[in-house]
């Protein structure tokens, strides 16, 4: 079976999933999936809509049905779909009643074995209940902490005779570990429909698929633990933000020029307002790439200046964070080292030596620890709890790309509110 490339349409605005489906098709996609969300949010009528557009491909419903199988599927089948997507931790019963109307309609029955603890043992299962196709799905969530289905899709392939589909961040690089791991269909969403040019990315994986030759990528990948310094310099501060659901951004923490972009862990300080002694002696205590997080107490009497800036440059320090004041402002715009602070003063205090580094520390109205991720730009400062900073910098990533498709549907004539039919998403109160 030669490998199907499935365009999940995993978006939220019939409009443009109809336009992201026609490019994907000009591109050289089989199918067409409505993706969960779309059909949550358009209802079936979705699935009506793709069919007549596009009445000679695949479409397929991502139902996510878990009950009422012989409904759903009937339900879905009479709205266009030629393949209803089940779940595989559903019931038997569920199971066998999406079979028995997927043949009475003549549709077909894919499973998605997402959330099953013994996927493999499932999956033979679920052929023995008579589905059509197995999918073995990575979800979004899972993907932000750097999951992959390749290896559990191996392990599939060699225990049941059906179709294999794959699905969970797809990218032209990672199809072709999907079409040597043995599925015959690889679902891909967002390398596809984040794209500026919908067309040309389809094309390209494709291209990657037919000839199992991977086409690098920067953007729709997932990086790892050891890549966050390179995801968060891809990335802006308001992205950051929105995809810590608006959270994490340090309050009256400004940069002292524009153009910086400043990644790096965090080392602490907490002092006094003018007390420069524990800020000084951190650098000598930080990393090379490490970015200084200095509570002063919001004061008005520097705790940093030039020199400070020289020795922390020499150390390769990636910036400083001053909940304070610095000085010395004419030599620090010379420097192009990244300085972000809340006050600039030239009075310095003396370096008493109260405080401590390391420690727990509040800055910009936000709490720090030592390791934390900060990243800084012209917006402003962002941090980033460690536990959580590779999901962050892979959700900021996605949150990027979702704005480089909006921004290209608007330079094509829309407009915000017409791409993200802002109207149709205002709360409903009352």
């Amino acid at each position: 079976m030669k490998p199907i490339l499935q365009v999940a349409l995993d978006l939220i605005n019939g409009h443009r999933a109809i336009q992201i489906a026609k490019e994907s098709i000009e591109g050289g996609a089989d199918w067409l999936e409505a993706g969960t969300p779309l059909i949550k949010s358009e209802g079936l009528e979705i699935v009506r809509k793709l069919k007549k557009e596009f009445p000679d491909k695949t479409i397929v419903a991502d139902m996510k049905t878990m009950d009422t199988g012989a409904l759903e599927v009937e339900i879905a089948s009479k709205a266009g779909a030629d393949v209803v997507c089940i779940l595989g931790v559903a019931d038997d019963e569920t199971i066998k009643e999406a079979v028995r109307a997927s043949r009475k309609y003549g549709t077909k029955v894919m499973v998605d074995v997402i959330g099953v603890d013994n996927k493999v043992k499932r999956a033979k299962e679920l052929e023995k209940l008579g589905v059509d196709y197995i999918c073995v799905h990575v979800g979004i969530d899972e993907q932000m902490r750097g999951e992959n289905p390749i290896q559990i899709t191996k392990e599939i392939v060699k225990n049941v005779d059906i179709p294999v589909a794959i699905a969970g961040g797809l990218n032209s690089e990672t199809v072709v570990d999907a079409v040597n791991a043995g599925a015959s269909i690889i679902i891909v969403g967002g390398a596809i429909t984040k794209a500026p040019n919908v067309t040309e990315a389809t094309r390209m994986i494709k291209k990657a698929m037919s000839e199992r030759k991977k086409i690098k990528v920067e953007l729709y990948k997932k990086y790892s633990k050891e890549e966050l310094r390179k995801a968060f310099s891809k990335v802006s501060t308001p992205n950051i933000s929105d995809a810590m659901h608006r959270k994490g951004a340090m309050h009256g923490i400004r940069p002292i020029k524009s153009g910086f972009h400043m990644v790096g862990r965090a080392l602490t300080v907490k002092t006094m307002d003018g007390d420069w002694a524990k800020p000084i002696e951190a650098i000598d205590k930080a990393e090379p790439g490490d970015v200084l997080v200095i509570d002063a107490g919001s004061g008005d009497t520097a705790v940093w200046g030039e020199l400070a800036t020289w020795s922390a440059k020499m150390k390769s320090l990636a910036g400083v964070v001053v909940d304070g004041a610095v000085r010395d402002l004419d030599d620090l715009l010379k420097m192009d080292f990244p300085v972000f602070c809340r006050n600039v003063s030239s009075n310095a205090g003396e370096p008493k030596g109260f405080g401590e580094i390391g420690v727990e520390i509040k800055c910009g109205g936000q709490t720090v620890r030592t390791g934390d991720w900060i990243v800084g730009d012209d917006s402003g400062v962002v941090v980033i709890p460690q536990e959580i900073a590779q999901e962050i910098a892979n959700r900021s990533l996605d949150v990027k790309e979702h704005e480089d498709r909006i921004r290209e549907e608007i330079k094509r004539g829309s407009s915000l509110g017409k791409v993200l039919n802002v109207k149709k998403w205002e709360r409903v109160i009352g």
